[in-house]
């Protein structure tokens, strides 16, 4: 079974500070004292809904400690590697239409 001691208050603040630096609107659910539940609902420039979800601690290698976030967009049919919180944010800014 996963675990998500990964993913701390100071790592959920990091992406919502990511978010906001790209220009990004952006919500989470509330969870970050319940990483399993945690998701951000990010919206891109071109109007569409990406979540974005902390990985499992499978997915989280020691070579890319930051690296732990997933975004999905359901309108593209994309869901990015595990990528860091500025990363993300950057990725999600600039897909293409």
């Amino acid at each position: 079974m996963a675990t998500f001691a990964h993913i701390t208050p100071a790592r959920c603040a990091q992406l919502g500070r990511a978010l906001t630096a790209a220009g990004l609107s952006w919500v989470d659910n509330g969870n970050q004292d319940r990483p399993h539940l945690l998701t951000y609902t990010v919206t891109d420039p071109h109007g569409r809904r990406w979540t974005i979800e902390p990985a499992t601690s499978n997915q989280v290698t020691p070579s890319r400690p930051a690296s732990l976030w997933q975004a999905a967009c359901t309108g593209t049919f994309d869901r990015s590697p595990v990528l860091s919180a500025r990363a993300a944010a950057a990725r999600i800014r600039d897909f293409p239409t």
